[in-house]
């Protein structure tokens, strides 16, 4: 039963396969996207300046653990040789027989199915050729504007392992600590601070208006969603202005 496995024990992750790359930015980019969503294993056939290439380093902004261990292959054929699920990242043809997915279908496939998978990425500036798409057996679109689409490729990459990543338990960004909300208790105290400061400077004239003032008034404060924090800190502002500052 599949439902007994981890994914982990089921499939190891893709690889991903930049097919005739033409900058060495790009491939640098591709490179941070994959190591953001965990994956390490990057393959290139053919890229047009050679490899390795000066200007990928600084792309990929730290990524260097990717880009050092990039293997180069002559052909697409042989990059994908031990790889039993290949996808190819193109816009559906006409004539494709081929079954077509989204990012988030194909990463469904490739955590349930056992043995070694690869995304296809071809050129920036025309995409995976015939041959190329020949090769996989499954066909990954993005849905996408038709009015635009134009997506570079790390934006591709990045959308495809994001969906990959889902099913994966990596890590959240740390946050800073969230405080409770404060209790009525202090936050009646901060109201209370704040009418008697505005009491004597008439700011709940007239006295037809005052009810509304004061309610409109608690409204602020009670909406607000204060923690304790933030209630000390105001009520040490106020202070601050009643007693009228330091003393020269």
């Amino acid at each position: 039963m599949l439902s007994a496995l981890t994914v982990t024990d089921i499939a190891p992750p893709p690889v991903i396969v930049l097919v005739r790359p033409q900058l060495g930015e790009n491939i640098g980019k591709a490179a941070r996207a994959m190591l953001n969503f965990g994956l390490t294993e990057m393959r290139l056939v053919k890229p047009r300046d050679g490899w390795p290439n000066p200007s990928a380093g600084p792309a990929a902004a730290g990524a260097d653990i990717v880009l050092e261990q990039a293997k180069v292959f002559d052909t697409t054929a042989e990059a994908v040789a031990d790889c039993a699920h290949v996808y190819a990242t193109t816009v559906r043809r006409r004539n494709d027989t081929k079954p077509v997915v989204t990012p988030e279908e194909a990463a469904g496939q490739i955590h349930t199915s056992p043995g070694r998978s690869a995304l296809l990425f071809g050129p920036e500036r025309s995409g995976l050729d015939i041959q190329d798409v020949s090769l996989a057996r499954t066909i990954l679109t993005v849905p996408i504007n038709p009015e635009f689409g134009s997506l570079n490729l790390a934006q591709a990459v990045i959308l495809c392992t994001y969906e990959w990543s889902k099913g994966r338990a990596l890590a959240q960004p740390t946050t800073t600590e969230q405080f409770p909300p404060a209790p009525q208790e202090e936050l009646e105290g901060l109201i209370a601070h704040l009418e008697g400061m505005l009491e004597p400077k008439g700011y709940f004239f007239p006295e037809g208006r005052a009810e509304a003032t004061r309610r409109t008034l608690r409204n602020v404060i009670t909406n607000a969603g204060w923690n304790h924090l933030e209630v000390r800190t105001m009520r040490g502002v106020l202070t601050t202005i009643m007693r009228g500052g330091p003393k020269a």
